[in-house]
């Protein structure tokens, strides 16, 4: 009787996507339970602690380890949860040597770290897109934030390894891939020559001509250079859509958080950018109840949401971080938090709400995603199709671009995960799109 198949948790962000792939490839054929922690919150890591029990009532058999930024920042308290058998770390994980150890916790010094891991995962197994790690670390201190003590200096992949594995991903039939990292616009700056993210960007479209849809994750948007203004503005195969590491609409609280920008810098970045490229998706991280922040300087922050056109708002009622320097600034009281992250999250619903109405009569660009009935759009919008009579022709000759898709469906409504197909918008909700093939 076969092993059960690996399992790998993935929580957080995008980078831990990726990662988890390749975590997955050095487990295979074990019966393992990885959990892939998240600690940019204090409900993240609550939330790790929830997913780490209901995996052993599920597996109760199987070796279960933690890893991830929770892991990394608290070894020592994940390893002695009784549903525990291992820890490793971030600096840790990608390594085959740590999967093979016996020892308890794994967990090096996560800021020694000069240069990335081994990383390339064979598949993205389960995904309509690829996410493809260029880099990871932080070297900056916003004084919220715990995440550079669980990934360390920032570093960065070589771009010929880059180009090599999104190659790869593109032959073995992924339409789109993700960028990702901890802080992505720092790309390139311990690399030879200090190349940039706009020359990696560059780089790609020029040597993997047949990848159809390049994306980019989360950005600091005084980071954004003339090259990588110009393509994300002008080049048809990056999508338009940025999310954008705001936090803050107040100068003040930008500047205790230890933020880089200005508010008039980011409602000017935003504004630049859809003046090149109109129909360019914004998404923003938006902190509520930052210590010390008041109404006015709230106010300033829910206007925000209209002043740099938000329609993917991300809202995080803030939470302190033990160690970081705002967990010992004046805290604001968690009832006017919880308020203030309720209003941003209702005006940033209301915005989204007109963005996709907006969008109705117009023909996009959808990749599919499982099962075969829904995806997103280059602005990221989800789209549902509407059923729709089952037409006689192929599938492939409704989509526009020949890939090979990783699963498929043929019913009513629904087309072959992982293709781009053509659609005609023809309804929207507050939250998703409807369309028909055309």
């Amino acid at each position: 009787m076969s092993a059960p198949a690996p399992e790998v948790i993935s929580l957080g962000c995008r980078l831990n996507i990726a990662e988890s792939e390749t975590i997955r490839t050095l487990i295979a054929g074990r019966d393992t339970v990885v959990v892939n922690s998240c600690a940019v919150t204090n409900a993240a890591v609550k939330a790790t602690r929830v997913a780490i029990r209901r995996a052993r009532r599920a597996r109760p058999g199987a070796e279960l380890v933690v890893t991830g930024c929770a892991a990394q920042l608290d070894p020592a308290g994940f390893a002695a949860m009784p549903e525990v058998d291992r820890v490793i770390g971030n600096g840790e994980k990608l390594l085959p040597a740590a999967w093979n150890s016996l020892a308890p916790v794994v967990v090096g010094d996560i800021m020694a770290l000069r240069e990335t891991a081994p990383h390339l995962a064979a598949s993205f197994t389960g995904h309509a897109r690829a996410f493809v790690e260029v880099q990871n670390g932080c070297d900056h201190r916003c004084t919220f934030c715990a995440i550079p003590f669980g990934r360390g200096p920032s570093r960065s992949v070589p771009a010929g390894a880059v180009v090599k594995r999104i190659a790869a991903l593109v032959d073995a039939g992924h339409a789109e891939v993700v960028l990702t990292g901890v802080d992505l616009t720092s790309y390139g700056h311990d690399l030879p020559g200090a190349p940039t993210l706009g020359m990696l960007v560059e780089r790609i479209l020029r040597h993997v001509p047949k990848l159809a849809r390049l994306r980019l994750s989360s950005l600091d948007s005084i980071e954004i250079d003339e090259r990588l203004f110009e393509l994300v503005t002008g080049e048809a195969r990056v999508m338009p859509h940025l999310h954008l590491s705001f936090q803050a609409g107040n100068d003040l609280i930008l500047k205790r958080m230890k933020r880089r920008h200005s508010r008039a810098q980011a409602v000017a970045t935003v504004a630049r950018l859809k003046a090149a490229r109109p129909d360019i998706a914004i998404g923003a991280d938006l902190i509520a109840g930052f210590p010390t922040e008041d109404e006015a300087m709230f106010a300033d922050t829910l206007a925000l949401i209209d002043d740099a056109d938000i329609v993917h708002g991300h809202i995080f009622p803030y939470s302190p971080r033990a160690g970081t320097p705002a967990a010992r600034m004046p805290q604001v009281a968690a009832a006017a938090i919880r308020a203030r992250a309720e209003r941003l999250r209702d005006a940033a619903a209301r915005r989204k709400a007109a963005w996709l109405a907006a969008q109705v009569g117009s023909v996009q660009q959808v990749l599919l995603e499982r099962p075969g009935d829904r995806g997103h759009a280059g602005t990221f919008a989800e789209v549902r199709l509407s059923p729709f009579p089952v037409r006689a022709e192929p599938v492939e000759a409704l989509l526009s671009t020949s890939v090979t898709p990783a699963e498929g469906s043929s019913s009513t409504g629904s087309g072959r995960t992982g293709t781009i197909a053509e659609l005609r918008i023809t309804a929207a909700t507050d939250s998703h799109l409807l369309g028909t093939m055309i």
